[in-house]
């Protein structure tokens, strides 16, 4: 056979030279005699047959080989296909009841790269691949892990976004007579997704090579999600699958779908119980007891605001309405978010001392300060608890770690003893809130002389507090441990967890308690820290031309000339400029996580001297625009509007 291991560019050669003489007999044998058996798959790709290669770091198969032969084997005739999927099946029926050796778990791993298993009409042996790989014991499946995280990104995202669509066309088939009755393979979706992940358990080991978003199966999106949600919270992790157990193929958008209706049925669950106990007290009902009504004096907005959610705490679960005291107007969802925003701009102002704003990182963090009175970081946590019930977005910029923390745990223990937001922070979590910091840590794991001469420093450290400089052991007898090139990992990780947990436990542990006192759901248990920010804040991804599509309008037809010289100003702008464009209008430069569709943003025609600048009502995501006459002046007049009324949280 001329087909050597050392060198692909002799395969396809032979391919070429088989396609110009019709001889395709040796490349039939060279790959029904690979793919014939287990052990002939590793006599073909293993590096060295000899060696027993069984750790996790070398899988001992040649990559370049395999990756070699699969790249060929879509170019050949059906039949030489037809001879490797059948040696597939010969070499699955043999080994059924499970492997043996490290062999054969190799044969597994070569055989999931199997570019065949694109098309449906191998679905079949697809099936029963993915069924006896999910059914390996659990050590297999750690070898699987690390073993996935040497492939090329390339190549694993092949397969990932094979398994995703295997998924898909069995819930969704394009020709149902193509595949079995589901009836008959109901086995089918949970051996895939349970094999799918295998690699998101090895995307998570070290730094992510995939982005988790890549996991999401968007036709999740067009089932009905609920039941499967319920099924998960009556019989959790058992042997009953559902979606929910491996939450990392449900999309954001999915989640918040299920974040929702969950919420939903908690305040309609909520309300009903309001109406039964007055109706049982022989009270006349009232429409205002199946809402939140929130009153407050826009004078007095935090001291206001604090008393009512403290007051009302066992309302929290039903739906937010706002009321500004001697003020006329029915709360339509413009006066709650006018709520939200006034009242997150002045307790995130940095003279208010609860928050810190570290403009190197742009986002804020807890001020570790000592106080008499942490209620107030509780109804900052509430306050995005119920940003997130009611589907608001904040501009609040606090680093991922926070969400971390957040989830840490994801539910509230009942005992309240109990240790919570205490995050596995890491040195590129602090990098994301003080980067200059961490920057000096790392030199310092890095420095190659003497640390504990050079450095001469302790494992103790120092913190200004209201003009005195407060010490504090990162361990007991800190101050007389000296940092040294041996324990240098220690000190950077404690100093670390002193900065991210420690020092800030009693107004992040109020924080979190106000958090869950409106979010409190297992369907936190489906996010991850990344997807709470979002829920939370919005997606920084933009999309202009959605808005456009979706953007409704007040005296102006979207035909106007003013209009389009809008359009074309706004979608010829630098990425900037469309942030700066979107904060000014709504009041955040992200987007809700169901895209432009959700901000419900209008542009009105404002009768206006073409003098004057565009303005906004933030509150109704409403950008009330002059008819400017020429498309230069409407972009000079937009770009200066939207430059100098720079909000909260913006430098």
């Amino acid at each position: 056979i001329p087909f050597l291991k050392t060198c692909s560019l002799l395969q396809r050669d032979d391919i070429e030279k088989a396609k110009l003489t019709g001889d395709w007999k040796e490349i039939y044998d060279f790959y029904s005699k690979t793919f014939d058996s287990f052990p002939e798959i590793n006599t073909a790709f293993k590096k060295y047959t000899e060696t027993s290669f069984n750790s996790f770091e070398d899988c001992g198969i040649d990559a370049k080989y395999v990756n070699a032969v699969y790249d060929t084997l879509p170019q050949a005739p059906q039949d030489i296909q037809k001879c490797v999927l059948k040696g597939i099946i010969n070499g699955l029926l043999h080994e059924w009841k499970g492997p043996q050796t490290k062999d054969d778990l190799r044969a597994y791993f070569v055989l999931l790269q199997n570019p065949l298993f694109s098309n449906t009409t191998t679905y079949v042996i697809f099936a029963h691949l993915l069924r006896q790989i999910a059914a390996l014991p659990e050590d297999d499946h750690r070898y699987l892990i690390h073993w996935l995280k040497k492939m090329s990104q390339k190549r694993i995202k092949q397969i990932i976004d094979r398994i995703i669509q295997f998924i898909s066309l069995r819930l969704f088939p394009a020709k149902p007579e193509d595949l079995p009755p589901m009836e008959k393979c109901t086995w089918w979706i949970p051996s895939a997704t349970k094999v799918l992940s295998l690699f998101n358990a090895s995307n998570s080991l070290g730094n992510p090579f995939i982005p988790y978003t890549d996991f999401y199966n968007s036709t999740l999106d067009h089932i009905d999600l609920m039941e499967d949600y319920h099924n998960w919270q009556c019989y959790g992790n058992s042997h009953r699958f559902s979606f929910c157990q491996y939450p990392f193929i449900i999309s954001i958008a999915a989640k918040k779908v299920i974040i929702q209706k969950d919420s939903e049925q908690q305040m309609i669950n909520i309300a009903r119980q309001s109406l039964v106990d007055k109706v049982s007290r022989r009270q006349r009902p009232d429409m205002n007891m199946l809402f939140l009504n929130v009153k407050v004096r826009r004078m007095h907005l935090v001291s206001d605001s604090l008393d009512e959610l403290t007051r009302k705490r066992a309302d929290l679960k039903k739906k937010l309405k706002v009321t500004f005291v001697g003020e006329a107007g029915l709360d339509m969802g413009g006066l709650t978010k006018e709520w939200f925003l006034l009242l997150i701009r002045q307790i995130f102002q940095p003279d208010y001392g609860m928050f810190t704003y570290h403009k190197d990182s742009h986002c804020h963090w807890f001020s570790s300060l000592n106080c008499d009175n942490y209620s107030e970081f509780r109804l900052v946590g509430a306050l995005m608890g119920l940003a997130v019930y009611n589907s608001i977005t904040l501009d609040i910029r606090f680093p991922l770690c926070c969400y971390k923390k957040l989830l840490s745990p994801p539910i509230v223990p009942c005992d309240l003893n109990t240790p919570v937001g205490i995050g596995n922070v890491t040195i590129d979590d602090l990098c994301r809130v003080m980067p200059e910091l961490a920057h000096g840590l790392n030199e310092l794991l890095s420095y190659e002389g003497n640390v504990e001469e050079d450095f001469y420093s302790t494992f103790q450290v120092f913190q200004e507090e209201f003009g005195v400089i407060k010490c504090y052991d990162l361990k007991p007898g800190g101050d007389k441990i000296p940092v040294t090139n041996e324990n240098r990992k220690e000190y950077v990780q404690l100093y670390v967890d002193f900065l991210l947990n420690k020092s800030i436990y009693k107004q992040f542990a109020a924080f979190y308690y106000g958090f869950h006192s409106v979010c409190a759901s297992y369907a936190l248990m489906l996010l991850r820290p990344e997807e709470v920010e979002i829920l939370v804040c919005g997606s920084p991804e933009l999309d202009m031309h959605a808005l456009q599509k979706h953007t409704q309008y007040d005296g102006y037809q979207k035909t106007d000339l003013t209009i389009r010289n809008f359009w074309e100003v706004v979608l010829e702008f630098p990425l900037e400029l469309q942030k700066k464009l979107l904060h000014f209008a709504t009041g955040s430069d992200r987007v809700p996580v169901g895209g432009m569709g959700d901000l419900s943003f209008k542009i009105s025609k404002s009768e206006a001297s073409t003098n004057w600048l565009p303005i906004a009502h933030t509150c109704f995501n409403q950008l009330c625009l002059p008819p400017y006459k020429t498309k230069k002046e409407l972009k000079q007049k937009l770009t200066i509007g939207i430059s100098n009324a720079e909000g909260f949280g913006l430098e």
